[in-house]
């Protein structure tokens, strides 16, 4: 088995390319030992790995966030946990576990039409822009004029996710949809 590692811009997460399906639909975000332990065997694993902190799985890949240490000393590490799930043939997923949701959306109704059209965009344009750099961006919530959105997996404390927000995804957003004044990470 061939893993492949990419850089994100965020400093602290490196993506992994296992070569192979992670998730067939949705993403998961663990942010913690504990959520690992309920959640996924190969997260438990990944946690384990002294300095890791968070992890995310795509469709394709897994993305690993640090706290502490250097790339050089934890790749392998971190190689070696996602080799050895792998190879043992544990499923991703503990049983009856599923992607954890953001909670519930909000909108008014009368934005409906608007709300629509944003996820639209964000569905087809952004995220998998986003996926490509290891994270997830998600719909939350309008409300006079701000879109508020999840910010998952690399992008979750990345340095230039402000810059994504205001320049690219604000951007975006308001040329497609008037209504849009604003874009902000919940």
């Amino acid at each position: 088995m061939f893993i492949q590692t990419e850089a994100t811009p965020n400093p602290s997460t490196m993506k992994f390319l296992p070569g192979r399906p992670v998730l067939e639909t949705g993403t998961l975000d663990l942010r913690d030992a504990a959520q690992a332990e309920q959640q996924s065997p190969l997260a438990e694993r990944l946690f384990g790995v002294p300095g890791v902190s968070g992890v995310f799985f795509g469709s394709d890949f897994i993305t690993v966030t640090k706290s502490a240490g250097e790339w050089q000393q934890l790749k392998p590490m971190i190689l070696g946990a996602i080799m050895e799930h792998y190879m043992s043939g544990a499923p991703l997923l503990a049983a009856g576990s599923r992607e954890v949701s953001d909670g519930d959306e909000f909108f008014d109704e009368a934005d409906a039409t608007t709300v629509a059209t944003i996820k639209e965009l964000i569905e087809t344009r952004v995220r998998p822009a986003v996926a490509n750099d290891g994270g997830d961006i998600t719909f939350r919530g309008f409300k006079e004029g701000v879109v508020y959105l999840n910010m998952k997996g690399a992008c979750s404390g990345c340095p230039s996710s402000t810059a994504t927000l205001r320049h690219g995804i604000q951007n975006l957003l308001r040329h497609f949809v008037p209504d849009v004044t604003e874009v902000r990470p919940m």
